[in-house]
């Protein structure tokens, strides 16, 4: 864990050497983990995921610390997601190292949803891919006017992972289809109206709110609705209806076509966006979505979704989305499968299915 900091001691991080990626912190009677890398929007790196796994670890079994305080240091992140540039460059090499990072991050994210102590997320600022996978196991998700969320990875060609099968499929009605397929970005008020976050604050009452937490966990409840605020308009709502309807369907095709048969202007936008997106991953997330709204363990969704992880990254589509976004940035990639019909029932089959006893997901 070189690339970070850990600490037992009351309000003084202690320093390791080049490490300053995570910091980790007693406060009064709350263990509080902050981001800080705030170049990256705080991207998660592997030395990160397993700092903040270690310090979960430690603070479980200290009965001083009654809860736990995930945010940020600074800058305009929350969680912007994982190192995607890592994970293609470890796809080019076999794809071990990637592999690495998706078990551990996964172990992280069902530590975080087992956790016997209430943890309060603040999703303050760019919350994408890895960053929904440690807020949205939370107890507290708190958002504010800054929040921005997405699971925007039809975009790269990788698929909603973090337990998206899991959160996703569980929003109402076809919503979690939607954000799945469209990479669409919500707002604050927005992630309160569909129960992504638990309170909506005003980001210049998130310092308060944060040392009275520390100062008295057993009153978070109390806390957070005292500072609460009514949150603006939530445009997503407005959609709804016809979210529901056009993307009533669990087969991609006969969603293009909805939305092409609609023909409002609406429609025709979103249409447009998708067929920007990986086809192969759309068609993963459909799957992914169906399955997971059928789990009764979390455990399950996060094995269903290291055995995907551990197949995408190797097919040309992730290294092909990552150069196209993250590093020539012309936003033009190339998807092979070029179509939906390309991506067959048995290239799906394959993506999902079980790994070796020995190469299976576990938990910590």
């Amino acid at each position: 864990m070189s690339d970070t900091v850990m600490s037992d001691t009351m309000n003084k991080p202690a320093i390791m050497q080049g490490a300053d990626e995570v910091l980790a912190v007693i406060e009064d009677n709350a263990g509080r983990i902050r981001l800080n890398r705030p170049k990256a929007l705080h991207a998660l790196t592997l030395p990160m995921c397993e700092a903040m796994s270690a310090a979960l670890t430690k603070w479980q079994s200290d009965d001083s610390v009654k809860a736990v305080i995930i945010d940020h240091a600074e800058g305009r992140g929350f969680c912007a997601g994982g190192d995607i540039r890592f994970l293609a460059d470890g796809a080019t090499r076999g794809g071990a190292d990637s592999l690495r990072f998706f078990h551990t991050e996964y172990r992280l994210n069902y530590q975080l949803f087992t956790y016997p102590k209430p943890v309060v997320a603040f999703m303050d600022g760019v919350t994408m891919g890895g960053g929904v996978g440690i807020s949205q196991p939370a107890k507290y998700r708190i958002a504010t006017e800054n929040t921005r969320f997405a699971m925007p990875e039809t975009g790269i060609g990788l698929f909603p992972d973090v337990g998206g099968g899991w959160y996703l499929s569980r929003l109402q009605g076809r919503i979690g289809v939607y954000l799945a397929l469209t990479g669409a970005r919500l707002d604050g008020a927005e992630c309160f109206a569909l129960g992504l976050a638990t309170h909506y604050l005003p980001a210049a009452a998130l310092d308060e709110a944060k040392s009275r937490i520390a100062a008295d966990p057993g009153e978070i409840d109390a806390i957070l609705t005292s500072l609460s605020i009514t949150p603006p308009d939530a445009r997503v709502v407005h959609s709804i209806a016809m979210i529901d309807r056009l993307f009533a369907s669990d087969v991609y095709e006969d969603i293009l076509a909805a939305l092409n048969d609609d023909g409002s202007e609406w429609a025709m936008k979103e249409l447009a966006t998708l067929r920007t997106k990986s086809p192969q991953t759309c068609k993963v997330a459909l799957r992914q979505l169906a399955a997971g709204a059928k789990l009764t363990d979390f455990a399950d969704d996060m094995r269903m979704e290291y055995r995907i992880a551990s197949r995408v990254i190797l097919l040309p589509d992730f290294v092909e989305g990552v150069r196209a976004v993250i590093v020539d940035k012309d936003n033009a990639p190339v998807w092979n499968p070029s179509t939906p019909e390309g991506v067959t029932p048995e290239l799906l089959d394959a993506i999902f299915a079980p790994l070796p006893a020995n190469q299976e997901w576990t938990p910590l």
